[in-house]
């Protein structure tokens, strides 16, 4: 993990690779594939349907209820926040986080099973869960990285859980699937990034990307060193393609689910990143051909939009075809756009 680095990236490299991974300058055709390869780093959910604008920022024919297809759980991922998953990736973003220590991990794999045997088969609140159990029904969230428990949160009321069998697949190659992933999306990063996105100790974090080995490239980018796949070396050094006009980001996308220094490369000014970066409930970011100029904000059917630059005729009339396109469930009358 000491290796000097040898590519030098711009910020506009950067950016560019991971709008690009983010398939953010394209949408994806409508399906499973493409369902998958925008749940890529999953999807915070913490937000009610934040999970749901992500997708449709990222693949064409995104309706109100394209977040519940089969093809995607939801479970308490990195952090303990509500995530959207596919199904084929629930044991990397659950048994991925498993913690190392002993007595952590015991403590999942206990709660797991209690919680298993007191549903019996059924679903029900996991307020209900914790109150039958005898504990503080925020405790549950303990089990999610044995990968047993599943959930169902509307947005409306408390989630519903209940237990499904433990993923086959080894804690340890999770693991290491899950900081690929990271990699992917978030790259270039480092082993302090990864362990604050995923919510697991430094060492482990650490102990992954050296695992890795060979499959990363050191870097070094604007904001210090870092590492990349390898493998997305061709990709980073490609030649620019165009940017989306524009795209509506709900709170918590991937695109910026950043912390400390990471936070400068995507937004540098100061000023612009304790608006988008709140200490409360984080805004919507407004993504104008490429860069994060602004944010916007919902309530019911109405969309408040604050840019930070003059916008032209044309990235307006965009921004605003996002906003009225978003797949709002429930709504039954056109959005409303209103700007600051």
């Amino acid at each position: 993990m000491n290796s000097m680095p040898h590519l030098e990236l711009s910020r506009s490299q950067i950016l560019r690779f991971r709008r690009w991974v983010g398939s953010l300058d394209e949408r994806l055709p409508a399906g499973t594939n493409s369902l998958r390869r925008a749940a890529w780093a999953g999807l915070q959910d913490s937000m009610p349907r934040a999970a749901l604008l992500s997708i449709h920022a990222r693949v064409r024919g995104t309706g109100p209820t394209t977040w519940e297809h089969s093809s995607l759980v939801q479970l308490w991922g990195p952090r303990f926040n509500n995530y959207v998953v596919a199904a084929k990736d629930l044991p990397v973003f659950s048994l991925g986080r498993l913690p190392e220590d002993a007595r952590r991990r015991a403590r999942a794999h206990d709660t797991a099973s209690k919680l298993h045997a007191l549903l019996n088969g059924r679903r029900i609140p996991f307020g209900q869960a914790g109150h039958e159990m005898g504990v503080i029904h925020n405790s549950l969230r303990y089990a999610a990285p044995t990968g047993r428990v599943l959930m169902r949160w509307d947005g409306a009321k408390q989630p519903i859980v209940w237990t499904v069998p433990p993923p086959a697949m080894d804690p340890q190659q999770a693991r290491l699937e899950l900081a690929r992933r990271y990699l992917h999306i978030f790259g270039p990063t480092t082993a302090a990034s990864f362990a604050d996105w995923a919510g697991i100790q430094p060492p482990d974090a650490c102990s992954a990307l050296e695992a890795l080995g060979s499959e990363l490239t050191p870097v070094r980018t604007p904001v210090g060193n870092a590492w990349i796949l390898a493998d997305d070396e061709a990709a980073l050094r490609a030649r620019s393609r165009p940017a989306a006009l524009a795209r509506l980001l709900p709170s918590g996308d991937t695109y910026y689910l950043l912390w400390g220094v990471d936070r400068k490369l995507l937004v540098p000014e100061a000023k612009r990143r304790a608006a988008l970066w709140t200490t409360r409930v984080w805004p919507g970011a407004l993504l104008v051909n490429g860069e994060i100029v602004g944010v916007w904000r919902r309530s019911s059917g109405e969309v408040w939009i604050e840019a930070w630059r003059r916008l032209s005729s044309p990235e307006r009339k965009a921004a605003e075809a996002e906003a009225v396109s978003l797949p709002l469930p429930g709504l039954n009358r056109p959005i409303g756009v209103h700007w600051g």
